[in-house]
């Protein structure tokens, strides 16, 4: 799964952020382009994961498989974890593929042309599956810091609509049906997976793809700041983003409910010349606008750090050297040397038992469970706040009130 070496102006990945901030990618030209070694390490995790679907779906012996991936695990991000994802994905495609009547097409690593929608538009998909009349897109995501849904993703729909143009003049009109699938097995062990007709698919693709994409390439965009700028190289030192982030200020001189001494309407509490008291409507809202403040702020702080170091000037800031911790040049050696001294052992060394995760992956899942499955208790977590699109049920207290007063009993 190598990542092209050209790279499109509008990249279907970050399709999400183009699609709403049309100003996004001829601002973020003037960054440099940003890898990691995160970035890296999916680069590879995919590479593995094609690896052993080509294993499964195409004729390869297991000595030329061995040796191909021998040369990947040399590589030093390489983890013994990758070869469980791989095998997941391989898995799920094989699943996929017994839904159909008959064998599929499957092909991997399919390059599609994205230009008719989206000026010089390309992409790769990681796996493209036909059968009776469903073309079946599965895209492998290794991260998990973000969750990767696959309903309403963007980068998903434009691999459809390319990996559409592609086969169309092979299978004609037969494909009625698109279903797009995102596997994170370091996440979830389910699937993503949502379905759409072609026809509404082609209908996005013309009515929303196409116009933003020609206004975002003419760098005729405009800016729009939200949970879209987290990957802008730009976002740092964005005027939109910053904006949308002090407006907040807008309710500097309010105060939150359980702080009002009497129940008062906005008009008798404003001839009386006290504060506004928030809505909970306002709090709701609040809470949307202030969910990025923390990070954004942190980001500008490591922008400034940087552009302190490189030798410009933040009025205002300088840099400083932090705190230092002590440390042994050499841990055993040091420790050596006090029991060479005559200190025992027992007083050096503190000795403590692994943790249950660290325990579990030591004897493995479903030997732990055999082992201690009866010693192991989960307690309800602590009520959190969360938004509304949050999968996990609503808390309820009565079930922990109701677990209180039967432990009691």
């Amino acid at each position: 799964m190598a990542t092209p070496a050209k790279h499109a102006l509008l990249s279907a990945s970050a399709a999400h952020r183009w699609l709403k901030c049309t100003a996004a990618p001829t601002y973020e030209m003037q960054f440099p382009p940003k890898t990691s070694e995160y970035a890296e390490e999916g680069t590879l995790a995919h590479s593995i994961c094609e690896l052993y679907a080509r294993k499964k779906f195409t004729v390869m012996s297991t000595r030329k498989f061995n040796s191909e991936l021998k040369k990947l695990q040399e590589h030093p991000l390489y983890k013994p974890e990758m070869l469980t994802t791989a095998e997941a994905y391989a898995l799920y495609l094989y699943e996929v593929c017994m839904r159909y009547e008959g064998m599929p097409h499957i092909n991997m690593e399919v390059r599609v042309d994205l230009s008719d929608y989206v000026p010089q538009g390309f992409g790769t998909c990681d796996c493209i599956i036909i059968g009776d009349d469903t073309l079946h897109i599965t895209d492998y995501k290794h991260g998990q810091g973000v969750v990767v849904e696959a309903e309403g993703n963007p980068q998903m729909m434009l691999y459809a609509l390319g990996a559409l143009k592609r086969y169309t003049p092979v299978f004609g009109d037969k494909i009625k049906r698109v279903s797009m699938a995102i596997v994170q097995p370091r996440v979830t062990q389910d699937v993503k997976e949502c379905e759409m007709t072609v026809d509404e698919l082609l209908a996005w693709g013309e009515n929303v793809v196409k116009p933003a994409a020609q206004k975002a390439f003419n760098g005729e965009g405009e800016f729009c700041s939200g949970a879209h700028c987290k990957f802008c190289r730009g976002r740092d030192v964005c005027p939109a983003r910053a904006k949308l982030n002090t407006a907040l200020e807008d309710f500097k001189d309010c105060i939150t409910p359980d702080k009002a001494q009497n129940p008062l309407d906005p008009a008798a509490r404003k001839v009386l010349g006290l504060p506004p008291v928030l809505t909970d409507a306002e709090v709701g809202d609040l809470l949307t606008r202030g969910a990025n403040l923390v990070e954004w702020y942190e980001g500008l702080r490591s922008y400034a750090l940087q552009a302190i170091l490189d030798g410009k000037e933040i009025p205002g800031y300088k840099v400083v050297e932090g705190r230092s911790v002590r440390a042994f040049r050499d841990t055993d050696a040091a420790l050596q040397k006090l029991m060479d001294s005559g200190y025992d052992k027992a007083v050096i060394y503190d000795y403590e038992p692994k943790t249950l995760a660290q325990l579990e992956k030591l004897v493995g899942a479903k030997r732990f469970a055999e082992l201690l499955g009866d010693q192991i208790v989960k307690p309800k977590g602590k009520a959190t706040l969360t938004d509304e699109k949050d999968p996990r049920a609503a808390y309820s207290s009565a079930v922990v009130d109701f677990a209180e007063v039967a432990q009691d009993g």
